[in-house]
């Protein structure tokens, strides 16, 4: 039905129910978004399944997540079961052919698909912050850790470059704070256990290298068609906060780095953010900025974002307003925010005369949808009640053991199932500390040893002052210095007693009297003289 400049979505049905006119959404709108919306098991993934398979046959690479695991069956090719018979033939799909269609498995678990990572750096501070919930004053202690890591030529790759930059930094702090302002250990370590908790939650298998290239999720085959990149999400949901921020960030390395196209004639990528509540649920003020910048300014870069959600009250009004195409399914209107969300739902169409839009919604049948496009001079179409043509791959999910088939048959195959782990900051910060510590291991012990030759001991002098042991040296102010040796013409008397003198002195000692005394001093000065 669709030509080389359209795809080919459905069937507009007349009041009376007939077949009406195709549906189809040209591919030169295809950049300027889109959104789906419905209630659980309206068909919103049908509609994503056969939006891909349009794209891709048209030469324009896809990226999408497969949230339920169902998506996967897009790589093999559809069986003639007869409700798609028949579907095909009320919406006039003729000749209704089967295809499977080539695909690349994604999985940031590395479990379903081939590993996605991206280093620390690419991710950066904002969307850390968002991952980790922080506060103000948290995100700008990370903002400064980011800074100081340019700064020294500090590489963040993984996690445990992070958080050796956070424990430097706590070390640091009275020196930081004089420059960049108030940083305190309590800060530091609250982004420390957050980080713990990321790390438990599976996000470390995330950060690291190889980080994943922009040009391998836009392959073409060499028939032409683009390929289907499938992200594995199922596991991924358990935590909707790593699941957001992912994809925020694979968006914003898109922008960044992708060149200006103007309007092309078909896309050069197509990104389906499947449950995209997630990315806007209590998203700061500057997060929700950011999103619509990208929105609005990565049109021109050639991309085209097709938000998947249930409610349209889930995307900003700053955010919806970027959303040329739409395809809403069926909504429940039991509760006043339902009526509310049904109500912004047909408010955001071009009316049609032929029924009441609000009403039609809540009417809608599985498979069956309000379709909306942009015709020519990008104008937004007629909203008109549409059949969804029934897909060309399979419906439901593909078996493990095919999975693997594929996966092993990948052009990436290889590529990112090994991780590299280079020098960056752990390694440089590490040996830091460990040439710190040695450094002052090495002081410790020399001032823990006497010097070679010196002593602190010292002995009396009766000649006048005390002398060192060695008496080489002196001591004077706590530094000893060699003291010149005494030299003089004649030697100095000494007053040391003899052995003769020292016995006569006793004897003398044990005589009572003076007579006596005066007596055993002549005899025994005789004696002496003697001697």
């Amino acid at each position: 039905m669709a030509d080389d400049t359209s795809i080919f979505i459905g069937a507009s049905r007349k009041p009376d129910d007939s077949y009406q006119e195709p549906e189809q959404l040209l591919l030169k709108y295809g950049n300027r978004h889109g959104l789906v919306t419905g209630a659980t098991g309206t068909g919103k993934t049908v509609t994503l399944q056969i939006l891909a398979e349009g794209f891709a046959n048209q030469g324009v690479p896809v990226f999408c997540a497969d949230v339920k695991g169902d998506l996967s069956g897009i790589a093999m090719m559809g069986e003639p079961k007869d409700f798609l018979v028949a579907r095909a033939a009320a919406v006039k799909l003729d000749p209704y052919e089967f295809q499977e269609f080539p695909v690349i498995f994604w999985d940031l678990f590395g479990e379903q698909g081939h590993p996605i990572r991206a280093t620390v750096s690419e991710m950066g501070p904002l969307l850390l912050s968002r991952l980790m919930n922080l506060s103000e004053a948290q995100e700008g202690i990370m903002n400064i850790a980011f800074k100081i890591a340019d700064e020294e030529g500090l590489l963040l790759l993984d996690m445990k470059d992070l958080q050796a930059l956070l424990a430097n930094i706590a070390g640091r702090a009275d020196e930081i704070s004089g420059r960049y302002g108030n940083v305190t250990k309590p800060s530091v370590g609250a982004i420390q256990r957050n980080l713990l908790v990321l790390e438990q939650q599976g996000a470390a298998n995330f950060f690291g290298e190889p980080a994943l290239k922009i040009a391998d999720i836009m392959r073409t085959t060499r028939d032409g068609r683009g390929a289907i990149n499938v992200l594995a999400a199922d596991k991924l949901m358990m935590n909707p906060r790593l699941y957001s921020t992912f994809l925020l960030w694979l968006l914003s390395e898109l922008f960044e780095e992708l060149p200006e196209v103007g309007d092309p004639d078909k896309p050069r990528l197509v990104f389906f953010f499947d449950e995209a509540h997630l990315l806007f649920d209590e998203a700061p003020r500057v997060l929700i900025d950011r999103v619509e910048q990208v929105v609005r300014l990565i049109r021109s870069k050639g991309v085209g974002v097709y938000f998947i959600t249930q409610n349209p009250l889930d995307v900003p009004e700053t955010v919806l307003a970027q959303l040329g195409n739409r395809v809403q399914h069926a909504l429940r209107a039991y509760t006043p925010r339902e009526q509310k969300a049904v109500r912004t739902a047909a408010d955001t169409f071009r009316p049609n005369p032929d029924f009441d839009c609000a009403k039609a919604i809540t009417q809608l049948g599985t498979g069956e949808a309000l379709v909306s496009t942009l015709e020519a001079k990008g104008v937004p179409s007629i909203v008109q009640r549409t059949l969804i043509r029934p897909p060309a791959s399979r419906l439901g999910p593909i078996t493990p053991q095919e999975r693997a088939k594929l996966i092993a048959l990948s052009p990436v195959a290889g590529q990112y199932d090994k991780t590299i782990d280079r020098e960056s900051a752990f390694e440089i910060l590490q040996k830091k500390a460990a040439d710190a510590q040695e450094a002052e291991q090495q002081a410790s012990q020399r001032d823990q040893q006497p010097e070679t030759g010196r002593t602190r001991w010292t002995l009396p002098d009766f000649g006048g002052g005390s002398q060192p042991t060695d008496d080489r040296y002196r001591q004077d102010d706590d530094y000893r210095q060699p003291a010149p040796r005494r030299r003089t013409s004649t030697p100095r008397p000494s007053n040391r007693q003899t052995v003769a003198e020292a016995a006569i002195k006793s004897v003398v000692r044990s005589v009572g009297s003076s007579v006596g005394r005066a007596l055993v001093r002549g005899i025994l000065g005789s004696l002496k003289k003697g001697f």
